[in-house]
């Protein structure tokens, strides 16, 4: 069923930790498709204080305002509540915007998939990347290469380097010190944390590019606080695929994707997303000797990706990235586990 809404799409934040204060909630004051109506966060503190800034009322249960009927909410909890929160916000009839990964397992985000079908609601996941004009760009442009043969892809993360980077670019943050400490003691594994977290971004973008992958097998190294995972995919067309993720690098942030067809090239380089900088795209076509370079200037994908879930939610087309997408992208994060428990033997997601 199509909402048809003459007016923005009012929607509530569930989460007002670091990602929605940086990211989201400026993104919804800058367009004119959503309204916010409300914010919770089982922290008082976070809650009051971010719902003071945006002048909106605040909640500590997910369910008070859900109460207020929202049209969508946009969840940035922690990966492990990503699952009850977007059953009780998509059992209440509210459309979901989900942070990536789009819940713990892929069986959780299989539920929410199923659920939000059932209700007739939409369900996106937050992988923003995909509304970056330069990867659009690359997406629409991936078919004039013909089969792909060989694709790498590399994501890494700066160590030294990031927290500076934020301070000067992230707007001042309300802070609850317990909650930190809280979340720090989930974050100990930090192999698992960082998987989920990064992986969730890295294969949701090669897919959105090349498709599905047949099989994978992937190997993993630490030093100390440092994870590294290499690794290679068959694509279903019979290429391959691979990838680095990395965090943390002692140098700058590092992020890109080479594809080689049989008529061509492309080429991507994307930036630390809080510099509002689209990524770098170059397409080269054998045959005619054409090189495309096209600019497209700043950007906020983060602000894009609401205006098409408000777009997907009024017009009653599909989300991108999908609930299932949100769901695949898992599969292969757990590929990934499942490849370097059994050092590097091929897995099928």
């Amino acid at each position: 069923m199509t909402d048809q809404l003459d007016r923005p799409l009012r929607l509530g934040v569930i989460g007002c930790g670091r990602i929605s204060q940086a990211a989201h909630l400026p993104a919804i004051a800058k367009t004119a498709a959503v309204e916010l109506v409300g914010v919770s966060d089982t922290s008082a503190q976070l809650a009051h204080g971010v719902a003071a800034k945006y002048d909106v009322p605040a909640y500590s249960q997910t369910t008070d305002l859900l109460a207020q009927r929202p049209d969508a909410v946009l969840i940035a909890v922690p990966d492990r509540f990503h699952h009850p929160v977007g059953m009780t916000a998509l059992e209440a009839g509210a459309h979901v915007l989900i942070e990536k990964p789009a819940a713990a397992t892929s069986a959780e985000a299989r539920e929410l998939v199923d659920l939000a079908a059932a209700k007739g609601r939409k369900l996106q996941v937050g992988s923003m990347r995909r509304h970056d004009p330069g990867i659009a760009y690359a997406r629409a442009a991936v078919p004039e290469l013909g089969e792909l043969l060989s694709v790498t892809n590399w994501y890494r993360i700066q160590g030294q380097l990031r927290p500076p980077t934020e301070a000067t670019l992230f707007p001042a943050m309300v802070v609850d010190d317990d909650v930190r400490q809280t979340e720090a003691g989930f974050k100990a594994d930090r192999a698992h944390y960082l998987l989920n977290t990064h992986g969730a971004h890295v294969f949701d973008g090669l897919r959105g590019l090349v498709g599905e992958f047949s099989t994978l097998r992937a190997q993993f190294a630490q030093s100390g606080r440092d994870c590294s995972w290499h690794g290679t995919g068959r694509l279903a067309g019979g290429g391959l695929a691979t990838f680095e993720i990395t965090a943390d690098i002692h140098a700058e942030y590092a992020e890109g994707i080479e594809l080689h067809g049989e008529h061509g090239r492309i080429s991507i380089r994307s930036y630390f997303p809080f510099f509002r900088r689209t990524s770098s795209v170059r397409v080269h076509l054998e045959r005619t000797g054409e090189t495309r370079v096209p600019e497209f200037g700043a950007s906020d994908p983060y602000q894009r990706q609401l205006e098409a879930f408000a777009r997907s939610i009024v017009s009653d087309t599909p989300t991108d990235p999908s609930g299932a997408d949100g769901v695949a992208a898992l599969r292969l994060i757990e590929a990934v586990r499942d490849s370097v428990a059994q050092d590097g033997k091929p897995v099928t997601p």
